[in-house]
C-alpha cells in the first residue's frame, strides 16, 4: 500500500509558491497558482493539486508555458469579452479573467468571458466560486487540447477529445455556494494518474486499452499506444463533452481536436464562461429563499441504501476541506518524492517542503 505524508495546508502552499519564483515567476502569480493547487488538494480533489507541478514546470522548459502571462483582449462589445491568455499559467489567467467578468456584470448584468490559448486552468470550480462569491451565477464550459486525446467517443473505440469539463455555480443558503464541477469522462485523467501513483485500480467501466477492451490498470492511459477514458453515463456524457469541446474551443478561437491538432504533451485549456446577477432577471426577489428551500428539501430525503445522507454539490469538498484543514493535506510517496525533486530542479531547497510536514 502506498505510504502518505501530510502537510499543513498554508506552509505547503507557501513552499509551492517558492517553487514557482524560481521558475520565474512574479510573488502574484506564484501566489495565485500555489494557492489554487492547494485548494485543489483540500477540497478532495488531488487530482488538480500539487501533484501536477513537475508537469507545469515541464511545460515551462519546454517553452511553452509563459510565466507572469497577462491576458490579451482581443474583442470586446461591453458584455462579451475575449481573452487570449498566451499559454500564460491558467490560476493566474482564469482569477484576472473572472475579475474582468465580474465587474461587467457590475455594470450590464451579465458576460460572457471568452478565454482560449490557456494553460491548464486547474479546477474548473474555482471559478464558479469565485463569480458565486462576488453574489453572481457562471456556468463555464472547457476543452482541452496539447494532450493526446483522452476520452472515446460513445459507440467508439479510442481516444477522440478530453475530459472537458462542465461547472455551475450559485450562491447558496449560509454563505455556501452550490457548485457543481464534473468531468464529463468517467474520471479526470488527473484521477487515472492518482490511481497509478497509489498502486491501485480504477472502478471497471471507466477505462478501455489500445484494442478497445475494457480495463482497470490506470498505466494504460500513460503507455504508447494510449488507452481512453469512457464518457460518464455513455451518450449523456459523451454529448456534454462535445458541448464543450464546441463551445470552448470552436466558440474561442481557441481549437478543438481533430486530424490536424497537434500534440505538444502541455495542457491547453479553451474556456467559455457565462456570468450573470439573478437580481436583474426581473420578478425574482426570492430566489435565495427559494434556493435554500430547495436545498432543505432534497436534503431532507432519507438516506437511502449505504449511504449517510443527500448531499449537494460542493458540500464534499467542504467536507475535505474541513477535515484536511484540520488534520493536513495527505500526499502519497510518489507525489511527494516528485515535489522535492521539482524544488530542488530549480533551484529551491527541499527542506521548505519538509518544513509543511505535519510530524
Amino acid at each position: 500500500m502506498t505510504n502518505y505524508v501530510a502537510a499543513y495546508p498554508q506552509l505547503l502552499s507557501s513552499a509551492v509558491a517558492a517553487i514557482f519564483r524560481g521558475i520565474g515567476s512574479n510573488e502574484s502569480e506564484a501566489r495565485l497558482v500555489a494557492e489554487n493547487l492547494v485548494l485543489a488538494n483540500l477540497s478532495g480533489h488531488d487530482s488538480h493539486g500539487v501533484g501536477l507541478v513537475p508537469l507545469y514546470l515541464d511545460g515551462v522548459r519546454a517553452g511553452i508555458v509563459q510565466v507572469n502571462q497577462r491576458p490579451t483582449l482581443v474583442a470586446d462589445s461591453g458584455v462579451i469579452v475575449t481573452l487570449d491568455a498566451g499559454m500564460g499559467f491558467g490560476q493566474a489567467i482564469g482569477h484576472e479573467a473572472m475579475e474582468l467578468g465580474i465587474s461587467r456584470v457590475r455594470d450590464h448584468g451579465i458576460c460572457l468571458v471568452a478565454i482560449r490559448n490557456s494553460h491548464h486552468l486547474g479546477r474548473i470550480g474555482h471559478w464558479g466560486e469565485q463569480c458565486a462569491k462576488a453574489g453572481y451565477i457562471s456556468t463555464h464550459y472547457v476543452n482541452t487540447l496539447g494532450l493526446p486525446p483522452l476520452v472515446a467517443p460513445h459507440g467508439g473505440s479510442d481516444a477522440r477529445f478530453a475530459t472537458n469539463p462542465y461547472c455551475a455555480a450559485l450562491p447558496g443558503p449560509r454563505d455556501q455556494p452550490v457548485v457543481l464541477d464534473m468531468a464529463t469522462s468517467k474520471i479526470a485523467l488527473g484521477k487515472v494518474r492518482v490511481a497509478m501513483n497509489k498502486g491501485i485500480e480504477v472502478e471497471a467501466d471507466t477505462l478501455i486499452d489500445a484494442n478497445g477492451q475494457p480495463t482497470n490498470d490506470p498505466q494504460v492511459m500513460y503507455q504508447s499506444p494510449i488507452g481512453a477514458i469512457l464518457p460518464f453515463g455513455g451518450h449523456k456524457g459523451y454529448g456534454l463533452g462535445v458541448i464543450a469541446e464546441l463551445f470552448a474551443g470552436a466558440l474561442t478561437g481557441g481549437g478543438t481536436y481533430n486530424a490536424c491538432t497537434s500534440v505538444t504533451k502541455v495542457i491547453h485549456n479553451n474556456m467559455l464562461s457565462i456570468i450573470f446577477d439573478p437580481g436583474k432577471i426581473g420578478g425574482s426577489a426570492s430566489w435565495r429563499d427559494d434556493v435554500s428551500h430547495f436545498v432543505d428539501w432534497i436534503k431532507a430525503s432519507p438516506p437511502g441504501p449505504n449511504s449517510h445522507g443527500v448531499l449537494v454539490a460542493g458540500e464534499p469538498e467542504r467536507m475535505t476541506q474541513a477535515e484536511r484543514s484540520k488534520n493536513g493535506v495527505p500526499i502519497d510517496e510518489t507525489t511527494w518524492t516528485e515535489l522535492c525533486e521539482s524544488a530542488r530542479s530549480v533551484g529551491v531547497s527541499s527542506d521548505i517542503l519538509t518544513a509543511s510536514l505535519i510530524e
